[in-house]
């Protein structure tokens, strides 16, 4: 009989630098990325017998080209895992790695996997976003979803009008102050720990090797912003500085029973609580992080005062202060993604979720006083997802 309350905790979580899309990785294909996201995790937990990995997870939005043919089994195959190893592509668009994670933690908390992979890349020098898609004529002519919804930036924009509170200014600062984040963390070494070293090619330079993330711009300023230009409406409010850049690279998770992780003598970084997806309309997909939120909070038997550490994707700012608004949490708030987000370091679509889980995992061993903590991501076409970790290095009352 296959057990059906296995608890599920995250073992190790690594991702390639992240390039800017025609930047680093021009010359890189994306599977590539993503083999070297694995080779580099399992390179880390040398406890693990290849041969025992039950299944591999890889996510990507665009599944053609350098990203398609089954991109979880090729890069197993490309990574040197045994043939015994099956693997399978996810499409969550954003969410498609935290869709890996959610999808392998459920297999693995019935009973059927012991320890696997999840993870995801997104080369979008290669893939530029919407490319080769053709929406159905129905989606317009019916009103089944606005104009908007299929435009990321024109929805971002609907999300201001739906919370005239979030002014451009507070969006800026908010961008502003993921930089600053992200600049003191790059300062203080949390970052490059958990960057697999990457061979880029430079048409100029030739040969080199990534070690840290090519988007951060730690010369930032609020002035700077101000004067960016709004391209998804005439005055409106979001701009490039305020939002996630087009980017390339790959991330992967080892996951495994807590029972197996122990037998091993794995590292346990996070326990995995719950997880929900929700959905709201498209033409404000950036609010589906609320909603998923909720919905796992409730599952959970939690509230949010008790989660103590929040890793939110900042597709645009907007839609991290739509969540924060929601819930009452300050803009500024210290549990708020303390490395600094997406809009300093990158979105790389569907490898973003692991970026959130790795970034959480690393805030849970520096604050064993927080029991809880979230990661979660808008998703396009009007979703939302969120998963519930538990710190394993939790002590006492949490404050």
């Amino acid at each position: 009989m296959l057990s059906m309350s296995r608890r599920v905790v995250l073992v190790d979580a690594v991702r390639t630098p992240f390039g800017k899309a025609g930047g680093m990785y021009a010359g890189t294909r994306a599977d590539d990325l993503m083999v070297r996201a694995i080779r580099g995790l399992l390179d880390r937990n040398p406890l693990v017998e290849h041969s025992h990995i039950d299944d591999v997870a890889i996510a990507a939005a665009t599944q053609t080209g350098d990203q398609g043919m089954n991109i979880g089994r090729s890069a197993a195959l490309l990574a040197g895992l045994p043939n015994t190893v099956p693997g399978y592509s996810i499409d969550r668009w954003c969410a498609g790695a935290l869709t890996a994670v959610t999808t392998i933690s459920g297999a693995i908390a019935m009973g059927a996997n012991e320890i696997a992979i999840a993870g995801g890349v997104e080369h979008m020098g290669n893939h530029p976003i919407g490319d080769g898609l053709d929406p159905n004529p129905r989606f317009l002519a019916e009103r089944i979803v606005e104009q908007d919804a299929l435009a990321m930036g024109a929805t971002a924009e609907r999300l201001h009008d739906r919370f005239p509170t979030i002014t451009k200014l507070r969006a800026d600062t908010y961008a502003f102050n993921s930089q600053m984040k992200t600049a003191k963390a790059y300062e203080a070494g949390l970052i490059q720990g958990d960057l697999i070293p990457t061979a880029a090619r430079s048409a100029e330079l030739g040969w080199t090797v990534a070690t840290v993330d090519e988007p951060p711009r730690p010369t930032t300023t609020l002035e700077g912003l101000a004067t960016l230009k709004t391209p998804f409406r005439a005055a409106g409010r979001v701009t490039a500085g305020n939002s996630s850049g087009l980017n390339d690279g790959a991330t992967a998770a080892l996951l495994a029973s807590e029972e197996k992780a122990i037998e091993l003598g794995l590292s346990i970084k996070a326990r995995l609580v719950t997880f929900a997806f929700a959905g709201v309309a498209p033409e404000i997909m950036g609010y589906g992080p609320v909603p998923s939120t909720i919905k796992a909070l409730k599952q959970a038997g939690l509230t949010i005062e008790d989660i103590g550490l929040f890793e939110i994707n900042e597709a645009f700012a907007v839609q991290v202060l739509a969540f924060l608004e929601h819930f009452g949490i300050a803009d500024d708030d210290v549990r708020v993604n303390p490395f600094g987000g997406a809009i300093a370091v990158g979105h790389p679509l569907a490898s973003s979720g692991v970026r959130l889980i790795l970034n959480l995992a690393n805030s849970f061993k520096a604050h064993p006083e927080v029991r809880y903590g979230i990661t979660t991501m808008c998703i396009g076409l009007g979703m939302g997802g969120t998963i519930i970790w538990e710190n394993p290095h939790f002590k006492g009352v949490q404050q």
